[in-house]
């Protein structure tokens, strides 16, 4: 493959953040525009901006408003939808980048400290059908868990949410396993701990509906 032709690395997670929160901080960075202007991350990413909100210092609102996002997006890895798909009503909604500057200040210098370990490696554990689809079922039970009243859960969630996202976006596929296996102990823990999961989804979606 001739230089002209060879395909440019992909941006880091940290890159992307940075790009994204560039600019006047009043202006919205919607959900559809980030699906749009993405490449291969686009799980990944939009992962990313779906965890933006458990961060926010707000009880009761953080996770309702991640946790249906993240289970949308796990839901349709677990479909096997190969780009994402949101709603009108979600794809024109989104961030302001002053909020987008505040998280990447935030999580950068831990962004950067992971970067210096991540990389592309075991690709199975990213692109096999399987592991998609494990990845997806995981991403709907912590969405879940996220959207449910579960006490000083917001920041451990929103932090093993971000680093699935972070596998997804630099295809590491020896960090999505770590993510896995933490993953699976959040939900049996918070499942046993807080109520059965199924339980506490019933009553989650009664109140929505």
């Amino acid at each position: 493959m001739t230089e002209h032709h060879r395909k440019p690395p992909a941006a880091s997670a940290r890159a992307v953040l940075a790009a994204l929160a560039a600019g006047p901080e009043g202006e919205v960075v919607t959900l559809g525009s980030v699906i749009e202007g993405l490449g291969g991350s686009l799980f990944g990413m939009l992962l990313f901006i779906a965890t933006l909100p458990a961060f926010l210092p707000i009880p009761g609102v953080a996770g309702a408003l991640s946790g249906p996002l993240v289970s949308l997006i796990g839901l349709q890895l677990l479909v096997f939808m190969r780009r994402p798909w949101l709603p009108r009503m979600i794809s024109g909604r989104g961030p302001k980048r002053g909020t987008l500057a505040r998280f990447e200040h935030r999580v950068s210098p831990w962004l950067l400290r992971l970067e210096r370990v991540v990389r592309p490696r075991l690709p199975a554990m990213i692109d096999h059908p399987l592991a998609r689809a494990f990845t997806g079922l995981l991403l709907v039970l912590l969405g879940i868990l996220l959207a449910l009243p579960i006490p000083f859960t917001n920041y451990p969630l929103g932090l093993l949410l971000l680093v699935a996202a972070l596998a997804l976006v630099e295809r590491d596929g020896l960090l999505m396993v770590f993510a896995w296996i933490a993953g699976t102990v959040a939900v049996a823990v918070l499942g046993v701990t807080g109520g059965t999961l199924a339980t506490l989804a019933a009553e989650w979606a009664a109140r929505l509906f």
